[in-house]
């Protein structure tokens, strides 16, 4: 599937618009394995920031890396490497602000592990709505050998994927795992030869993108906050966020197209 490209307006960041309602977003730093250095931070905040602020029409994102060895090695060790206590902490509000942007994103983002995803890769990855990864792709949290620990979602995000007790050995050793244990353990939805990753993350960016776009933005927003609440609270919120669809073109387009057996045109109004 071929893409075009955006205008370069991120240094950090490579984007490709496949179609009217999809992108690639490449972290494009592939000399440096796309570690996350502060100009990837802004660059992360500001784009799905954008997104969220106005979509342009867009209804899928596939999430990847540059290059064909890593997704995103972590955090730059050697921009931080003599860093001020100030400096650090300066920048990490910045990668604080990069995971909600991406967790907030009313968008769908699929991650396409491409490779080695450590430390802050690996939770960029845990960020995104749901994973494919290469067979060749390798997680780890790091931090706690680095006399750090998780700092950008990983302790919330990884227990919500493997369940409690897997994330405490993942992030309290420290080791690395395969992109066939993070299948087995629920953090990556499917596992696919390094050629075929992009291509299948793109189809299902494409199925969903075919899809009513409010129903979806809906639907995400209530599987994602459903679950940080009481089920009652829940199901009050799933009523809320499909009640937003009656009144919509999209929910009469759906019907009338099905009645009329031809694919449905949704206009996301």
């Amino acid at each position: 599937m071929s893409t075009r490209a955006e205008s370069p307006e991120f240094e950090t960041l490579s984007l490709g618009r496949v179609d009217d309602h999809v992108t690639i977003v490449r972290l494009n730093r592939p000399s440096f394995s796309n570690a996350l250095n502060t100009q990837m931070g802004l660059d992360l905040v500001r784009y799905f920031e954008d997104v969220a602020l106005d979509g342009r029409g867009l209804r899928c994102i596939v999430l990847t890396g540059a290059g064909d060895k890593a997704f995103c090695a972590g955090g730059d060790l050697k921009e931080r490497r003599g860093m001020t206590d100030e400096a650090w902490t300066r920048q990490h509000v910045i990668f604080e602000r990069m995971v909600r942007a991406l967790i907030d994103c009313p968008v769908p983002i699929i991650g396409a592990v491409n490779g080695a995803a450590y430390g802050g890769g690996c939770e960029i990855a845990a960020c995104c709505d749901f994973l494919y990864a290469a067979e060749t792709a390798r997680f780890a949290l790091t931090e706690v050998t680095l006399g750090i620990m998780p700092g950008g979602g990983g302790t919330q995000t990884l227990p919500r994927a493997v369940g409690e007790r897997r994330a405490k050995e993942l992030i309290l050793t420290g080791k690395p795992f395969s992109a066939a244990q993070a299948h087995a353990w629920g953090l990556v939805n499917e596992v696919f030869p390094p050629s075929d990753l992009l291509r299948e993350a793109l189809a299902t960016a494409s199925r969903i993108a075919r899809n009513a776009p409010i129903g979806v933005r809906q639907a995400k927003l209530s599987i994602h906050r459903g679950l940080q609440s009481s089920l009652r609270d829940g199901l009050a919120l799933e009523i809320e966020a499909y009640n937003r669809m009656v009144p919509t073109e999209d929910r009469r387009e759906g019907v009338l197209a099905f009645n009329e057996k031809r694919p449905p045109d949704f206009k996301g109004r």
